[in-house]
């Protein structure tokens, strides 16, 4: 009985403590392993997700219309998941324009002579023969980094 009383303290003071441990995201619930508390990293899918729920709307007239707007089947029930596919797609196809946008302009930074490729390697490349230069460049391009 003693043993069983024990182990069960333990457990407890164990999942208390773990508790106390985790930080409480924004809304109070706390957060999911692996995110932070503010989520700055958070999923595409998420960010369509709040944007198709704002846009949704409360009153029956916003939800009619959203459901108008997005859905394709019969009750057009599949609304919000053809709104947040959408806005996926849409945050894709953005970061792919920018990504190919950078990489055009590294190219043209770059240039052609061995005096300005020397040049571009020596501003943009971190490694021993600093032959990543060209994705440093498109990285800061993207990301906007400063390092």
């Amino acid at each position: 009985m003693k043993r069983t009383l024990i182990v069960v303290t333990a457990l407890l003071s164990l999942s208390v403590s773990a508790a106390l441990a985790a930080p409480p995201a924004e809304n109070g619930k706390p957060a999911s392993p692996g995110q932070s508390a503010n989520a700055p990293g958070q999923s595409a899918d998420k960010n369509a997700a709040k944007k198709c729920k704002a846009e949704r709307g409360t009153t029956e007239q916003s939800i009619a219309a959203f459901k108008e707007k997005y859905g394709t089947n019969k009750n057009k029930a599949n609304a919000f998941g053809k709104c947040v596919s959408a806005q996926v797609k849409k945050a894709e196809e953005q970061e792919a324009a920018a990504e190919e946008n950078a990489a055009k302009k590294c190219k043209a930074e770059r240039g052609t002579t061995e005096q300005s490729i020397a040049a571009f390697k020596d501003k943009y490349g971190t490694n021993a023969n600093k032959a990543n230069a060209f994705g440093k460049c498109v990285s800061k391009l993207v990301n906007g980094s400063t390092s």
